[in-house]
Formats: structure tokens, sequence, C-alpha cells
């Protein structure tokens, strides 16, 4: 079964009554950090649960250390999951209202405990579901007990240290999911520095999807992905972003695409830059 998967709106409506089928609800807006439960309150899909970016898919900021987003401790994020219900052998369905980072940070970290099977991405998100006529509930039952027994997979997170002894290596391929404007260092609404870790490609995350919010066809996100590896092996490949979120849309959809599931400078940029000795670069 592949790692990555999506599931349309029309069936996920149909498969709402499936006793093993998990909901999460990732909603989350970077500039109003309550929007998220604020939205899951006044309207969700019926049987999900909330997951919060910064409350449950991230760990505690340390200053001057971290990245904006460090990763959850293992025991704690697989606690919370099971406490909303996960099972090992759960079917889970993951949304969010816009283009689907905050829903695919959520598969990546399932993918690095471990659940990488029967997990899947609402493609379109919310909109899709709003499109295709279906209601949202209000009602939040509480979640059975679940026996979630997931491990963390070190082998998919990569720290600035060894990812700074790989920058001159030539068959690295090292994307970076943020907007051009922001890689190039152009603007930086977010973080203290401008740029981007040398050597990185710009592969701008919503360029996964096509005009209607939902992912390109397998094939198209091949040849993208192609078109940036060059010749360089995909095994090789490193994803980051920002703060180690939108970096999980580009490994969904290499995913999706065919490739193997690369691994994640989950410190990212918003880490990177927290040692000035660290190499920057600007423009293209």
């Amino acid at each position: 079964m592949p790692i990555a998967q999506l599931i349309t709106a029309e069936q996920l409506h149909g498969h709402l009554q499936n006793p093993d089928l998990r909901i999460f609800d990732c909603r989350f807006a970077l500039d109003d950090i309550g929007y998220g439960q604020r939205s899951f309150a006044e309207g969700h899909i019926d049987g999900a649960q909330y997951l919060d970016l910064e409350g449950d898919l991230s760990g505690e900021i340390t200053a001057g250390v971290t990245g904006r987003h460090p990763l959850p401790q293992p025991a704690q994020l697989i606690a919370r999951l099971a406490k909303l219900g996960l099972d090992n052998h759960s079917e889970v369905v993951l949304y969010d209202d816009g283009p689907g980072a905050y829903a695919a940070r959520a598969w990546w970290l399932l993918a690095w405990l471990g659940k990488r099977e029967g997990v899947y991405l609402l493609d379109g998100g919310l909109k899709a579901w709003h499109d295709a006529g279906f209601a949202l509930s209000h009602e939040t039952l509480p979640a059975n007990v679940g026996t979630f027994s997931g491990q963390a997979d070190p082998s998919l997170v990569l720290s600035a240290e060894q990812l700074q002894a790989r920058l001159n290596t030539t068959q690295m391929t090292l994307l970076d999911a943020r907007a051009l404007p922001r890689f190039k260092g152009e603007v930086e609404p977010l973080d203290p520095v401008a740029g981007h870790i040398p050597g990185a490609q710009c592969a701008v995350f919503t360029d996964n999807l096509g005009s209607n919010g939902r992912f390109l066809p397998p094939a198209q996100l091949h040849q993208r992905f192609s078109d940036l590896l060059g010749q360089r092996a995909a095994e090789e490949l490193v994803a980051y972003c920002g703060s180690g979120v939108t970096a999980c849309h580009n490994l969904f959809s290499l995913c999706l695409a065919g490739y193997p599931l690369a691994p994640l400078y989950a410190g990212s940029w918003s880490e990177w830059i927290t040692d000035p000795q660290r190499p920057v670069a600007t423009g293209v």
C-alpha cells in the first residue's frame, strides 16, 4: 500500500460509519493561533477530532536554539493520538481548510512514528467537502482511548549539523518549500533573517496543487520533482521550509509521485538562522 494516499470528499462521506476510521481536523492559522480550535467548534466533519499545530503537532520552542515548530516529543504525541482514539490498525483521514500543509504535517508525523498504512489526506481539504454539498457537525463526542504505540524513526530527520556536513556534496538535492520571494531573501515576514540555505532549490509547496486546490496527478508530480532532481538520486533528497511544516507537503507529494519518503530537516530555516556561523544565501 502506498504511504501517500488521497481520499475524495465523496469517498470519505461514504466511509463515515467505518468503526476503524479516525478523522483529524488540522486547521490552523499562523497569524491567529486560536483560529483552528475556534473553527473546529463552529463545525467540522462528523466524527473528527482536533489536532493543533502548536499544541499537538509541535514541541516546545527553545529561544535561540530551535525553530518555530520543533518536533513534538514522540511519547507525548503518541499519548495524544491514543487519547483521541487512534489504534495501530486505524484508518486515518487528515484535513485542513487550506492547501493541506497542516494536514501533511500530521501525515509526516504519523509516518515518523511508524503509522504508514491507511493514512489519507482529504484531497482539496474542507473546501472539497463544502463543494460536494456535505454538512458539518457541531458535535464532538469523547473518543474511546486507543492503543496506538508508535516509535520515532530517526532516519527521517536531519539535524542542522548533519545537513551542514552535507552541503558541499554534489549528490544532495535540497528542496525549500517556501514562496520564491522568501527563498530569494526579498521578503521575510516570519523570521529575523532572509534568504535560504546554500545549494537549495525553491520548490514552492503550493505548486503541488492544481487550480482547483487538489493535488496534481502523480505523473505530473513525478515530472515536477524529476526536473528538480536532475541526475541526482532521489534517495539523497532533503526537504525543508520555514519551520518544518510546508516541507511535509513536498514530502507527501514526492511519495504520491512514487518517490521514497525522504528525510526532513525539521528545524528548517527558522532553526538554521539561530547560529550566525551557518551560511546563508540570497537570490536564486
